[in-house]
């Protein structure tokens, strides 16, 4: 700052204290210049003195500039006035003064972290140092308050060579408790609000898209839905309270239809913030009521017959019945595996949204001679095919299938299965035919094929002659503890 500081009736004040001191600095310089002059020019090793002089100050000087190379300099710790920005220095700072910039990891990994820390002035600015000593950068944070502690959730982006069990040592080690890592991907580095509104979006949409919602919402966890009354027995299944229940990892909520939808996840206990967004996505769906997508692709078998091929849902109930008497009691069977009389008692399961996606398929008189069904079992999902008699072997079978598994992997799943006969070559052929990597399992007769959506479905369209014999009526009975599992229904027979 200038020593001109004030004005004092509109003239500048000057400090008379810096002037004498400069002048008496002045008169000191040219005392000494005098006295070193002669001392040169009269003394007897005068040019010696002169030569020395100049050695010691080149000396000092190219020392001075390789210091100044080497170390840098700190700007002036006084200097206060304004500077241009090109005067600026952006060099590194000293060794001493300033710490060096940590390096940046070239190859990166995306990382979700849950860890629960106290709830306590310090605590996340410990945990984020922590990571920041790992150079983890944190792209998010979600806070899940509870009554003791707060469960904090991060997205990372993390050195690709950094173990995941360093970084848990590292949160541990900063107050981290109940610490759970897993890989993530782009689709995670979305924000919660956005993400739970485009899962509302999919709901309001179409109803099947809940369990998908609540799991992508949940993350990796197991959904199951259970009607209000049992389509094997007919008894009413215990409900869930209304406002729901939360029970550490297993959270049952009250079903738009009256049933059960419970949602278990093991791994890690779900918090109270995540109960109330799970259920508010179930009211909403509620509060909808049934809805599915109106649309329907035209199609012409080989024969030069028209059908049309469609989402149905629970208002399709009496056109499905009626298939159901064209058909005959053993393609009734080799569908549902139990009694025919039985056999209407699922529809009503089958046909809901809220257990999966139905396709039908009507004729140009609007008669359904075809239902596919893509259900959500739990972890996996389940397709399943019933043609009408007069309608097999027209290419109808497969069209659904290749729609069925595309519909699959269009949600996210990760396999699909069907369940039938070890001797129906006609299934394994139809399954070959996605070109997807299959496997196979046989128990007592019994054959499981699963599809692996690791590639795109190949879809063979109605037009196309099937040469195989499909079987067109799939099901299975998967013996558990003491209970049966229904085909296609998801419900138990005791």
């Amino acid at each position: 700052m200038s020593d001109v500081t004030r004005a004092k009736h509109g003239r500048p004040v000057h400090h008379w204290r810096r002037d004498l001191v400069e002048l008496a600095a002045l008169f000191t310089a040219v005392a000494v210049a005098d006295g070193v002059a002669n001392l040169i020019g009269h003394g007897p090793g005068g040019p010696t003195l002169l030569a020395i002089s100049a050695a010691l100050l080149v000396a000092t000087a190219g020392f001075h500039t390789w210091w100044a190379r080497r170390h840098g300099h700190a700007p002036p710790t006084g200097d206060t006035g304004a500077r241009p920005p090109s005067e600026g220095r952006t060099g590194a700072g000293s060794e001493e003064g300033a710490a060096e910039p940590l390096k940046v990891a070239e190859a990166t990994a995306l990382l979700r972290m849950r860890t629960t820390v106290k709830d306590a002035p310090g605590s996340l600015a410990a945990l984020c140092t922590a990571l920041a000593q790992r150079q983890v950068d944190i792209l998010s944070l979600q806070t899940h308050p509870l009554a003791e502690g707060t469960v904090d959730e991060f997205l990372l982006r993390a050195p690709a060579e950094l173990p995941t069990s360093e970084i848990s040592r590292s949160v541990a080690q900063a107050g981290g408790t109940a610490t759970w890592i897993e890989r993530a991907d782009a689709h995670d580095l979305v924000d919660a609000p956005t993400r739970v509104l485009g899962l509302a979006t999919r709901t309001a949409l179409d109803a099947s898209e809940l369990p998908l919602a609540l799991r992508q919402l949940l993350g990796r966890c197991t959904i199951r839905s259970l009607p209000a009354t049992s389509p094997v027995s007919g008894r009413a299944t215990e409900g869930a309270p209304v406002e729901g229940a939360l029970e550490d990892t297993v959270m049952r909520l009250r079903a738009p239809e009256g049933g059960v939808i419970t949602v278990e996840r093991p791994y890690l206990p779900f918090t109270p913030t995540e109960f109330a967004r799970a259920r508010a996505l179930v009211e909403l769906d509620a509060r909808l009521g049934p809805r599915i997508p109106r649309g329907q692709d035209m199609l012409t078998l080989p024969e030069g017959n028209a059908i049309t091929v469609r989402r149905a849902d629970v208002s399709d109930l009496e056109a499905a019945k009626a298939m159901h008497e064209r058909c005959s009691p053993r393609t009734l069977s080799l569908r549902y595996h139990g009694p025919v009389g039985d056999a209407d008692r699922y529809l009503n399961h089958l046909l809901s949204p809220s257990f999966g996606r139905t396709l039908a398929v009507r004729t140009a008189s609007g008669r359904i001679v075809g239902l596919g069904h893509l259900l959500w079992d739990g972890d996996e999902t389940e397709v399943a095919l019933l043609v009408e008699d007069e309608w097999q072997r027209r290419g109808i079978g497969i069209e659904l299938l290749g729609r069925l598994v595309a519909m699959a992997a269009e949600a996210g799943c990760a396999s699909v299965y069907a369940v039938t006969q070890a001797s129906n070559t006609g299934m394994v052929a139809a399954m070959r035919g996605l070109g997807l990597p299959l496997d196979y399992q046989i128990e007592e007769g019994t054959l499981v094929i699963t599809a692996r959506l690791d590639t795109p479905p190949v879809t063979t369209s109605a037009t196309t002659p099937v040469t195989s014999s499909l079987p067109y009526a799939l099901g299975h009975a998967r013996q558990g503890a003491g209970k049966w599992t229904v085909p296609g229904t998801g419900t138990d027979r005791d």
